[in-house]
């Protein structure tokens, strides 16, 4: 089956993935942060958003 190339969002919401060029895109503009200052949080904090966005202070 063939991606659905219209749904833009991450695959499972509840966690950042940041090897995925377009999932990072896509948190760094949820967060409004950089790609850097998003894989710092992840790296500190791990994959979870409410962890990473606690850790942002957001």
């Amino acid at each position: 089956m063939a991606d659905d190339l219209k749904n833009r969002g991450p695959q499972d919401r509840a966690r950042v993935n940041t090897t995925e060029q377009w999932e990072l895109s896509y948190w760094t503009k949820q967060f409004g942060v950089t790609e850097q200052q998003l894989e710092d949080a992840v790296r500190a904090v791990g994959p979870m958003v409410a962890d990473v966005q606690k850790h942002l202070n957001k």
